[in-house]
């Protein structure tokens, strides 16, 4: 693991890889939104607005960091890949739910190469946003349990 004063301890390419990991996940997510704010009533969008703008700030982040860095950013794809059919509201939440594991999943990869104790930090504190994220939508689409022990981690 990195060392937490960030005096270059760890792999700085393991660093970047897997930034650009995240920043893959977060494009994914921007893109997902779309798809789960089109499947909702107009009167349940705010939550999916906010989620995807705050996927979008992250994302834009990212790909400063990367840019300052001199890392090619990959853009974002035109389209992604839908785990399930969303038909309904609840698919729609059980979508953003999956997105947000994905996130997380990426911004835990992103902590286990990160040689910054910056990098660290930025990786912790969005876990546990997408974490928050992911608990009100497995709540919306009737997912049990709503919570994960392990946010990104795969299940025991």
């Amino acid at each position: 693991m990195a060392d937490d004063d960030g005096s270059g301890q760890g792999d700085p390419a393991a660093e970047e890889l897997a930034l650009g990991g995240v920043l893959e996940a977060e494009h994914a997510a921007v893109w997902g939104y779309g798809v789960v704010g089109a499947a909702l009533p107009p009167d349940a969008r705010l939550q999916a607005v906010l989620a995807e703008n705050a996927h979008r700030d992250v994302r834009d982040r990212l790909a400063a960091l990367l840019d300052e860095r001199g890392v090619d950013a990959g853009p974002a794809e035109a389209a992604y890949a839908l785990p399930f059919p969303v038909l309904s509201p609840v698919d729609a939440a059980a979508l953003a739910a999956t997105l947000e594991s994905g996130v997380s999943a990426a911004w835990v990869a992103l902590l286990d190469d990160a040689v910054d104790g910056e990098i660290r930090r930025l990786a912790a504190r969005e876990l546990g946003a997408a974490e928050v994220r992911a608990v009100d939508w497995r709540s919306a689409a009737g997912q049990t349990p709503t919570t994960t022990p392990f946010p990104g981690l795969p299940p025991a």
